[in-house]
């Protein structure tokens, strides 16, 4: 029997396309859909990317992220690999990240995070499959991560019409973010500590819990 294919809850499949993306502008109010629905805009308004729902099929895009999952999984707190929810004890929750410790002296306390946190038994599983993570990683407890505004492309209108201008990220409270498509939830990190990963060496059992892995990360 062929092994599972593992793959992060928050990533796309080849099976989910890009859907019609009929941006207008709504003059003095922002962009929306032509054929906009309420389910296109979050709790908050703004307006997101659509993309197909169809997880487990085709082949895991790796390194390209599914919009709406991105943002369910930031928004509730949930594992990135397997959508459970994500590890927290008295210091914090769980992340797991790209070890940019280098940036500045207390790294990654006050930086603006797009991927979603981790529990505990994915922390193994990740460090050996991701090939970015296997560069250099760092498991992180975060006291504190309020959502912090939303990363998507601008939109200006200009003689020719609506052009998208930029990439960027910003504050639920900027005027701007009318203008913005969404493509991902950003969570602020603070209080941070940096774990050692040895803490979360992985305990046998690996091709059943890479199986129970494979299986959950199908779930919306």
């Amino acid at each position: 029997m062929p092994r599972p294919v593992i793959a992060p809850y928050i990533t796309r499949w080849s099976g989910e396309p890009d859907l019609p993306q009929p941006v207008r502008a709504r003059p003095g109010l922002g962009v929306c859909y032509a054929d906009e629905l309420p389910i296109d805009r979050d709790s908050r308004g703004v307006l997101w990317r659509r993309a197909g729902m169809r997880p487990g099929t085709g082949r895991p895009e790796f390194g390209r992220v599914h919009p709406l999952r991105q943002r369910r999984a930031m928004r509730r707190l949930l594992c990135q690999v397997c959508a459970a929810p994500a590890d927290r004890d008295d210091s914090g929750v769980l992340w797991l990240l790209r070890d940019f410790r280098g940036d500045w002296a207390r790294w990654p306390d006050g930086m603006g995070c797009v991927e979603p946190p981790v529990c505990a038994p994915c922390v193994p599983v990740s460090l050996r499959l991701c090939p970015a993570l296997r560069r250099g990683a760092v498991a992180v407890r975060v006291q504190d991560c309020p959502i912090a505004g939303v990363r998507g492309v601008v939109y200006r209108e200009d003689f020719s019409g609506l052009v998208a201008v930029e990439e960027a990220v910003l504050p639920y409270d900027d005027p701007d973010v009318r203008w913005l498509v969404a493509s991902a939830l950003v969570r602020e990190l603070r209080g941070c500590t940096v774990l050692p990963l040895d803490a979360f060496a992985e305990r046998g059992g690996a091709d059943g819990e890479e199986l129970d892995l494979a299986v959950r990360a199908d779930r919306f």
